[in-house]
């Protein structure tokens, strides 16, 4: 197994893990969405830009939902 193949699959591993604990605390959002962008350099480094555009888009999506949870609505 490569080096990059090792870091693709703990960046997809740790997204996975991340996502699966997100109900638990705000703090795993946020860390989903640090995983998101491991697995967006993955994706640009290996030359799937496509995956890298997408997992970008992600992380910025989960960033929003870490910021809207430190204010819930009532």
């Amino acid at each position: 197994m490569s080096l990059l193949t090792a870091f693709g699959l703990l960046a997809v591993t740790l997204m996975l893990a991340f996502y699966a604990l997100e109900k638990r605390s705000r703090w795993y959002t946020l860390a989903f969405a640090g995983a998101c962008v491991l697995g967006s350099i993955y994706g640009f480094l290996q030359g799937a830009w496509p995956f890298g555009l997408v997992e970008g888009v992600w992380s910025l999506v989960a960033v929003r939902r870490w910021v809207l949870a430190q204010h819930p609505t009532h």
